[in-house]
């Protein structure tokens, strides 16, 4: 494999580096699910969407999505801090701080921490599809009520969600 066509021109770089503090307050909470915070590090939009990298930290509550695969986006687990169960197509494995997996599309996955101690990971998709709308419209669901199952059906179809 070779590398990609050239995507910048110029002769002399350019200053473009974003820098997103620690301290940043989280993009959503979801208040349903323990007080999980997504922090979106790299948007698909901030990324020409070629990828986009999110921070889940989730609390000590029961959380995280089961079983579904994505028709269109890879997605890869780093685990930063706790224990996190993280479904493989197969099996729930218990993953730690350091470990990591990556998810072809297509590939069944899922992620939970059921550990009773907060938990933290990176969630990597790639191209960088708009999943910003996809966190955000689930956090608005806890919050305002779960649409007809019709609406939900649709809404997991356009975000590329099919759940097993």
């Amino acid at each position: 494999m070779s590398y990609p066509e050239p995507r910048y021109h110029g002769e002399t770089g350019e200053a473009s580096g974003t820098l997103r503090r620690a301290d940043t307050p989280p993009d959503i909470t979801y208040a349903s699910a323990g007080g999980v915070r997504a922090h979106y590090l790299a948007t698909g939009a901030m990324t020409g969407h070629q990828f986009g990298l999110y921070h889940w930290d989730m609390g000590p509550a029961p959380s995280g999505p089961g079983p579904h695969f994505h028709r269109t986006i890879t997605e890869s687990f780093f685990v930063i801090n706790g224990t996190v169960k993280i479904y493989d197509g197969r099996r729930w494995i218990d993953t730690v701080a350091g470990d990591f997996i990556h998810v072809p599309a297509g590939g069944i996955h899922g992620f939970r921490n059921e550990s009773g101690e907060p938990a933290a990971l990176l969630l990597h998709f790639a191209p960088g599809a708009p999943r910003e709308d996809y966190f955000a419209r689930l956090a608005e669901f806890a919050v305002s009520g779960r649409p007809s199952d019709e609406e939900m059906a649709e809404f997991y179809d356009r975000h590329d969600n099919i759940w097993l």
